[in-house]
């Protein structure tokens, strides 16, 4: 019986230092958000900014991402412009950007 809960236990601590240095590949959705909207800052104004904060996959240009999916508002001659982004979850590079009403 001992060793069936000693056996459980090393388990348990495996399992749990696997999950912990996998959520330490990805970077925090709240990093990625703030690096966005700076490397957007660079050229626009920008007024608001959100992040959905569960990764998500995409296939693009023939390669599968896990990604943070996000917007921001730009401002550009006085008008506000919506645009979508997904940064690779990873790197924190931005890999696609869309207007939030084309699909």
């Amino acid at each position: 019986m001992k060793q069936m809960l000693a056996a459980a236990g090393i388990g348990f601590l495996i399992g749990y230092a696997i999950k912990t240095r996998q959520e330490e590949l990805w970077m925090k959705p709240e990093v990625v958000l703030k690096m966005t909207k700076k490397k957007f800052q660079q050229h626009y104004d920008v007024s608001g900014s959100w992040i959905y904060m569960k990764r998500e996959q995409i296939y693009l240009n023939e390669l599968n991402y896990e990604v943070y999916h996000g917007g921001i508002t730009k401002h550009i001659d006085g008008n506000h412009i919506p645009l979508e982004f997904f940064v690779d979850a990873k790197t924190g590079t931005i890999i696609k950007t869309k207007s939030q009403d084309s699909r």
